[in-house]
């Protein structure tokens, strides 16, 4: 992944349904609608996973994203590829169950949530792997400041 130094346009807030699975999740409105099928809210430190008609069918999952200086960019996007054993070049580490989002390196994948990434969405390793199995190629990932 590189260095992000800017913000990309942040995307529209839209109430939606709540579910939360057991052990996994508070429950808590996503705060993104439409055709999303994953939603990420920075502020929260929260992640969903959605259906494409604004309903919610796992969230809000814990997450940590960037750190200062590597920040996770709001905006809309569409999921470019995933790898199930990443192994990330430039920070010479492990991205297990890695679903990439921009063009920039970002992806969710597993990883600790005690400290923040370089632009990455960090899930638990059973989070990860939903998002992993329920992600595909061309979904909407939708990232709220």
């Amino acid at each position: 992944m590189r260095k992000i130094t800017g913000m990309a346009a942040g995307a529209a807030a839209v109430g939606a349904a709540m579910f939360a699975a057991p052990g996994t999740a508070s429950a808590s409105p996503a705060p993104c609608g439409g055709e999303t099928r994953a939603c990420v809210d920075l502020s929260a430190n929260r992640a969903w996973l959605m259906d494409g008609n604004g309903g919610v069918t796992l969230g809000g999952v814990p997450v940590t994203h960037g750190k200062p200086g590597y920040e996770t960019p709001p905006g809309v996007y569409h999921v470019t590829w995933k790898n199930i054993d990443h192994w990330s070049q430039a920070y010479n580490g492990p991205m297990p169950y890695a679903v990439f989002f921009t063009d920039t390196g970002i992806a969710f994948h597993e990883g600790s949530l005690n400290s923040q990434s370089h632009g990455c969405v960090r899930l638990t390793r059973e989070n990860a792997k939903t998002f992993f199995n329920s992600l595909a190629p061309g979904d909407v990932v939708t990232v709220v400041p």
